[in-house]
């Protein structure tokens, strides 16, 4: 019988008996198995099927902490399930900001809320080390996968030409880091497979270098990867290495200084008019349990799949997401899932980007406000902000998803919606490729959607552009970048309930528009230099 890859990503972890924890951040660049019978070993690649199984453990990191879910974390120093990458992702790019607040006091979390995190944040130590795991294993697998190496392991052509597209897959989820961590903390190391295996200091790099490494090795894995909608369910395709692209061009302006709406802009129509994902008919399938067959899955470019049979327990991924987004007077049950967190609410400016105008209110501003105040007084309290029920862990239809601890949810990391949004914002921004009656068509198509009124022309303008993408991508882990590309994450131009650590907000500095580089990463690699201001 045929297994999807939506269930090798997590099977395979459960029979490889993987184990690559790192011992300190200083080999946070390299992979070193600790014993014969771990896989990247020689003997591991002599099976055939080791290939598929590596590249699997890529795609599975996404969503796992570990390999056996959380108790085995593949990151020394914290938890699998607080190590998990897409939880990671959602605690720095929404926690920062107006869309999202945490209840929890756990260690420096409560920094995250407020804008006042310092080198010392182990969730900060936590995705750095993450993204630069990933790395390595991407790294490792290229290491292992050489023509040289294929053919002194006898293996046949035809799986030369799969392990091939493997190979442009690892390199697209490196990159996907490299974006990542050029985001958050700007200068950052680069290694690739041709660096050497053990310890070294590897060197820093500017920002612009690590955006023009990620801009090649996007360009130039293109003619690799597998067609656009060709690939098993949950894998890279073509258009996913042009949406990364895409995205990286639209904030080029922050990254490097340098405008690329025009980029932004041609790539963005490319995949509107030639990849063959669709527009979704029913936002709210996009985020159901179901959302690998429902539809949604014309319009999803990039999903990290979660599946509640084949994940163990965990508290990462869409779990987590979940998990923490229940409590007060909620019923769980009514959500899909066992039980809730009491964690993540949202604020009342986020909720005001949602009027009920003339009696038509925006689908997309999904909301629990029974027992919750719109206001939040006290950050701890669960009950203080409006909780959010964009996601849930049942079938479109309303039947119940395989189980109700860990949700079938896929997340969805890129989708068309979004490339409708970066082509209208980057011809709103003078790319000469844009139109501006196509990218209004794109806008009032998403609106329409909702049920939310169309807007003219005259109403097509970066506030209003700004206010939509958080109305059409709300937790899908974009606001933070969001915000800072519109010059309105730090500083006094935005400002909302318990920014900078006062109830009614205030400013903060500008510095902190770039994470601090970990201080435990800088005493494992003194030769790394922290980000001005901390």
């Amino acid at each position: 019988m045929k297994i999807s890859f939506k269930y090798i990503s997590y099977f395979l972890l459960l029979i490889m008996g993987v184990s690559m924890t790192l011992s300190s951040c200083t080999n946070d660049l390299n992979v070193t198995p600790g014993d014969d019978d771990e896989f990247l070993s020689e003997a591991f690649f002599q099976d055939p099927a080791s290939y598929k199984q590596v590249l699997a453990k890529l795609y599975a990191g996404l969503y796992v902490g570990g390999n056996d879910g959380d108790s085995k974390a593949d990151i020394a120093g914290i938890g699998g399930d607080f190590s998990s990458y897409l939880r990671l992702l959602f605690v720095t790019q929404e926690f920062s900001t107006d869309e999202a607040i945490i209840a929890w006091a756990d260690g420096t979390l409560p920094t995250l809320n407020a804008q006042t995190w310092s080198p010392a944040n182990e969730f900060l130590e936590g995705t750095f080390s993450r993204a630069f795991y990933h790395i390595s294993v991407a790294n490792e697998f290229l290491r292992q996968t050489t023509e040289e190496k294929l053919t002194a392991r006898g293996v046949d052509e035809s799986l030369k030409a799969e392990i091939a597209t493997f190979r442009a897959e690892a390199r697209f989820l490196r990159a996907f880091s490299y974006y990542n961590l050029m985001d958050l903390f700007g200068n950052v190391p680069i290694t690739t497979e041709n660096d050497p295996v053990g310890f070294f200091y590897p060197e820093q790099r500017t920002r612009a270098e690590v955006f023009a490494f990620v801009e090649s090795e996007l360009k130039d894995i293109d003619g690799s990867l597998a067609a656009s909608r060709s690939n098993e369910y949950g894998r890279i395709d073509k258009t996913a290495a042009k949406f990364l692209l895409a995205q990286v061009y639209l904030n080029a302006q922050v990254y490097i200084g340098e405008n690329k709406y025009n980029e932004a802009a041609t790539i963005s129509n490319e995949i509107i008019t030639s990849s063959g994902y669709t527009f979704a008919p029913i936002y709210k399938n996009i985020f159901s349990a179901d959302n690998d067959r429902n539809g949604a899955q014309n319009e999803v470019i990039f999903p990290i799949v979660g599946d509640g049979n084949a994940i163990r327990a965990t508290g990462g991924g869409m779990s987590f997401i979940m998990h923490a987004s229940i409590g007060g007077s909620m019923d769980a049950a009514s959500r899909g899932m066992d039980g809730g967190w009491q964690g993540i609410r949202t604020r009342r400016e986020f909720v005001n980007l949602f009027p009920d105008a003339n009696g038509i209110a925006d689908k997309r501003g999904s909301f629990y406000t029974d027992g919750q105040s719109l206001d939040i007084n006290n950050v701890g309290t669960f009950t203080d902000g409006y909780a959010v029920t964009k996601y849930i862990n049942k079938n479109s239809d309303g039947t119940a998803a395989q189980r109700n601890d860990i949700p079938d949810i896929d997340f969805p990391m890129f989708r068309l919606s979004d490339v409708y949004l970066m082509y209208a914002e980057a011809t709103v921004r003078g790319a000469a490729s844009g139109n501006m009656a196509t990218a209004l068509t794109y806008v009032n198509k998403i609106r329409a959607r909702a049920n939310a009124s169309a807007i003219t022309a005259s109403n097509l303008t970066l506030d209003f552009l700004l206010d939509e993408r958080g109305r059409e991508l709300h937790w899908e882990c974009h606001r933070r970048t969001d915000l800072i590309r519109f010059g309105k994450f730090t500083g006094s131009s935005k400002i909302w309930q318990w920014k900078g650590g006062s109830i009614n907000g205030t400013a903060t500095e500008s510095y902190r528009d770039l994470m601090p580089i970990p201080a435990r990463n800088i005493q494992a690699n003194p030769t790394l230099k922290q980000n001005p201001g901390y």
